[in-house]
């Protein structure tokens, strides 16, 4: 088995954040990768409600400063860091004080669901590719997680797929029961393109809500996982619907999880 390069993309990590089964499995799986002598890079986004001060982040000069394009916009990508505690993890924080500088994550004290968090997914899914790219560090595996992560196997497959930096990179895409029922406005098509992307590779997203972003990532995604065997009525249609095109696998959050998604990521780079 060889020495792998693993990069994990999630909407959290405990310990600095947790709102969702999310948080444990981006906790567990990359140190359980590292003991197992894998390379790993972790990057969510720096949410406000995380507090910099407590969990020590600082940010790094040398890998902030890009302008990341969402629509007609431009805005600026702050990278910040971090090391998990007790763990030799470094955890990279994608920031902009725009779209994440609110004490909330994904609803706000009302429990509305944020309109803009479509321009907070595209700039974080950007917001990484570039980060990694001027990492210089060549994931082999892309482990996407939870539907904020669902731009980027697109954006590998297409604008990035001559990059030297991601041209061998598979990409993982795990699809966890976080569903919501808010429908973005139409334009979110507009704004999510990149170079060499067209109308007509964006059909499964013009629903423009959460199972047109789940069909986006399963589309481009080399493997699909839905995270737990019993979920929702409406994320098991989802996953009915897609396995019309792609095998869904199933790993179960179990003593057997690191072993599991070890031997998958060995299988797709063999």
């Amino acid at each position: 088995m060889s020495k792998l390069r693993i990069l994990y993309v999630a909407s959290e990590i405990n310990p600095f954040l947790q709102t969702s089964e999310v948080a444990d499995f981006v906790r567990r799986l990359p140190q359980g990768m590292q003991e197992r002598g894998m390379e790993i890079r972790i990057l969510v986004p720096r949410f406000g409600i995380i507090n910099e001060r407590k969990n020590r982040l600082h940010e790094v000069v040398r890998l902030s400063g890009i302008n990341i394009a969402v629509g007609e916009e431009e805005k600026p990508l702050v990278i910040k860091v971090a090391s998990v505690p007790s763990a030799k993890l470094q955890v990279y924080f994608i920031d902009n004080e725009d779209y994440f500088h609110r004490k909330s994550v994904f609803f706000d004290k009302e429990d509305k669901f944020y309109e803009d968090n479509d321009e907070r997914a595209i700039f974080f899914c950007k917001g990484v590719i570039e980060t990694v790219r001027k990492l210089g560090w060549a994931p082999d595996i892309v482990h996407c997680n939870d539907w904020i992560t669902s731009l980027i196997p697109m954006y590998l497959k297409t604008t990035y797929k001559n990059d030297p930096i991601f041209q061998n990179a598979k990409c993982v895409f795990t699809v966890y029961d976080n569903g919501f029922s808010h429908k973005f406005d139409r334009s979110i098509i507009e704004k999510v393109k990149m170079i060499d992307i067209e109308d007509s590779m964006l059909t499964n997203l013009e629903s423009a809500d959460y199972d047109g972003l789940i069909k986006i990532g399963a589309e481009y995604a080399d493997v699909v996982i839905r995270a737990e065997e019993e979920v929702s009525a409406s994320l098991d249609k989802l996953f009915s619907s897609l396995e019309k095109n792609q095998k869904i696998e199933t790993i179960e959050k179990d003593d057997n999880l690191v072993e599991s998604y070890y031997n998958l990521y060995n299988e797709l780079v063999d």
